[in-house]
């Protein structure tokens, strides 16, 4: 496979998966859910868990999204396809991190899944070929270690409000360089 031939398989994932928005959009709902609980009176231990819980929503409401947006998740015939599920499921080698986390330092549970939630961005950068998604995943690990390390215990709600933005900015920011993709 050559350079030109690379690039058009990059450019129809790109183009049939919509820059991955449908996943964007989803884990802004679910990065909302978690501010919505990191806001909560509970201790850092339960909200821990219910931010774990709240994360299993994020295949159904992509799935939801992709109905809505009519993106593709399969391309047949393009043998880069199944990478962006194993991009994907590459994240789940940090959950032994989120589960110290949760076991010995709650508190900063919902910082550790903010930064594996950007961090996991970068690879699309490459893959749908969006320079947004690598910026994207800058912003957000980075901007969660500022908060996580900052933020008292009582405003820890504003570090998932922060992932949320810059998943809504993201996502604005994918669909607008979809639609150029596709006027030119």
């Amino acid at each position: 496979m050559d350079e030109k031939e690379l690039a058009g398989l990059k450019y129809e994932l790109s183009v049939k998966a919509k820059n991955g928005v449908d996943f964007i959009i989803s884990s802004s709902f679910i990065w909302i859910l978690i501010a919505i609980i990191w806001s909560l009176s509970l201790d850092s231990y339960n909200k821990s868990v219910l931010t774990f819980m709240v994360g299993a929503l994020m295949l159904p409401i992509a799935l939801l999204m992709s109905k809505v947006l009519k993106t593709q998740w399969k391309i047949a015939g393009n043998p880069l396809q199944p990478l962006g599920l194993w991009l994907n499921f590459a994240q789940l080698f940090y959950f032994p991190f989120l589960i110290f986390m949760l076991i010995k330092m709650p508190s900063h549970f919902v910082m550790t899944y903010a930064i594996i939630t950007g961090a996991h961005l970068f690879p699309y950068a490459w893959f749908y070929n969006e320079k947004s998604y690598a910026i994207g995943a800058g912003v957000i690990s980075v901007g969660s270690l500022i908060l996580g390390l900052t933020l008292n215990s009582s405003r820890a709600f504003i570090l998932p409000l922060m992932v949320a933005m810059a998943m809504v900015f993201l996502a604005v920011i994918l669909a607008r360089s979809y639609r150029n993709k596709i006027s030119m």
